[in-house]
């Protein structure tokens, strides 16, 4: 009986050992798979009009790759008003940490020869009128602030008058470029900055002195560079004396035009076909000078900007005159807390120019369009 009896516990400790190395074995390889699977990279999600600029608090407008969630524009929409794609995602992107964004405060064609404002209909007006609506459809506002009915007077910006006198001497538009080393996908930068972003502000220059007779001004200035390397933080403080001094050297300049372009998912393209040409689609864009603190508004007054009202009014009247000619050439207005490059003149213009998945020619094609729906707007009839 003895030996039975040892036989059986030898045989039970074998089984257990044997039972406990499976385990071992199984326990390892799970481990192994958890570790490489919450290690490797998560790609970004594509979550609807999750929209976002991120600026560092010097009032600098910076690009990153991160996301923030915001406020999720409506799409229902009158006939006029742009919708933007199911997938699209914006916007300026920034590679500063949350403690770093505490600290600095702060994307041959037939047109018309004769330049005429749009008309609107009652009706028009009406829907422009009821701010949930205007809201809504014109705007896209992040979650750091909030655009006001009484920062919009329809009646008061319909009858601004924003027009420039282009027959007096000198310049009467600036394009500058506070990050000039942006480019497109088929960009090729060790070309120079006519590659990116700069070469298009040179397009609309061509264009605006060319066609409809308006001097302007391009300045090369370089302010996302620094020692000859990129520093895209602090490039709107480098700016502001440069321009400041551009305007004071130029009194005849009426309006200045900081021309960006975009950061978007590399599946987001913003295209549209006018006049059978392929366009990178525009954004205009607006700062507030107001932050959204623990769900209080308050105006940021080390950042004044003494020309929102101005400012507001000549992006509605641009967006408006857009939605009337091409429909789906322009996204919604962005309008963030800071100030930007907004706050140097009464008619100040923050433009996007498509995105990093447009093509440099697609960007290019986008500013005869772009010229149009200006000349409507700051040339009188």
């Amino acid at each position: 009986m003895r030996k039975k009896d040892n036989f059986k516990l030898a045989a039970f400790l074998r089984s257990t050992f044997i039972g406990l190395v499976v385990v071992s074995a199984c326990f390892g390889a799970g481990l192994k798979y958890m570790t490489e699977f919450y290690a490797a990279e998560i790609p970004a999600s594509n979550v609807e009009s999750n929209k976002v600029i991120v600026e560092n608090t010097s009032d600098s407008m910076i690009e990153t790759e991160k996301q923030v969630s915001v406020t999720t524009e409506n799409t229902e929409n009158m006939p006029s008003v742009n919708i933007e794609s199911e997938t699209e995602k914006s916007v300026f992107v920034n590679t500063l940490s949350e403690e770093e964004l505490k600290l600095q405060p702060e994307t041959d064609t037939n047109y018309a020869t004769d330049i005429k404002k749009v008309s609107l209909t009652e009706d028009d007006i009406n829907k422009l009128k009821d701010f949930s609506y205007l809201k809504s459809n014109f705007y896209i506002v992040d979650q750091r602030t909030d655009l006001l009915e009484s920062d919009i007077n329809v009646d008061e910006f319909l009858n601004m008058d924003l027009t420039i006198d282009k027959n007096s001497d000198g310049p009467k538009v600036l394009i500058f470029h506070t990050h000039s080393s942006e480019m497109y996908a088929d960009s090729d930068p060790s070309k120079g900055v006519e590659e990116g972003i700069w070469g298009v502000g040179e397009e609309l220059k061509n264009i605006l002195e060319n066609k409809y007779g308006i001097e302007v001004l391009h300045d090369t200035g370089r302010y996302d560079v620094v020692d000859g390397k990129n520093q895209i933080l602090g490039a709107y403080e480098r700016m502001e004396p440069a321009i400041a001094k551009i305007l004071e050297q130029y009194p005849s300049i009426e309006l200045v035009i900081d021309m960006h372009r975009d950061g978007v998912n590399e599946d987001v393209r913003l295209i549209d076909e006018v006049n059978g040409k392929t366009c990178a689609k525009i954004m205009f864009f607006n700062g507030l000078c107001r932050l959204n603190e623990n769900g209080v508004l308050s105006d940021i007054t080390s950042l004044p900007n003494p020309y929102l009202k101005e400012n507001l009014a000549l992006s509605f009247n641009l967006q408006m005159t857009a939605n009337k000619l091409y429909p789906d050439f322009t996204r919604k207005i962005y309008i963030n807390a800071y100030r930007y490059s907004l706050h140097m003149k009464p008619k100040s213009l923050l433009i996007e120019v498509g995105a990093q998945t447009n093509t440099k020619q697609e960007a290019k094609n986008s500013m005869e369009p772009l010229a149009d729906i200006l000349s409507r707007v700051i040339l009188s009839e």
